[in-house]
């Protein structure tokens, strides 16, 4: 990821955040805020299937449009918990240089 592409994400989540206590009839964002949590991860689940159709079948453009749709969600439910974009580039870093296999094994043990 570009430092470019990082802060697009970085003023994404920031337009989010300030969505918070807006009006739900005014803000898409504010709207999934109002529903709560639970129903924000539902929403991310939704858009994660429609990812994968595209994906399966519906090509690259469909594909980077639902992708744009879950990062999007995702943020939403990040900020929902309070959960800051640097705690997860954190956990990546961490994992950079480790396999994947060996990552998730750790996982399991712990």
């Amino acid at each position: 990821m570009t430092g470019e592409t990082a802060e697009v994400l970085e003023r994404l989540f920031a337009t989010i955040e300030s969505r918070k206590g807006a009006d739900p009839a005014s803000s898409y964002t504010a709207k999934l805020f109002a529903k709560g949590p639970n129903k924000i991860a539902q929403k991310v689940g939704e858009e994660a299937v429609e990812t994968v159709i595209a994906a399966t079948a519906e090509g690259r453009e469909s594909l980077a449009a639902e992708s744009a749709d879950l990062l999007y969600h995702l943020l939403v439910l990040w900020a929902a918990h309070g959960l800051r974009p640097e705690e997860v580039w954190a956990k990546l870093a961490a994992r950079e240089g480790t396999s994947g296999i060996a990552e998730k094994a750790a996982r399991k043990g712990s």
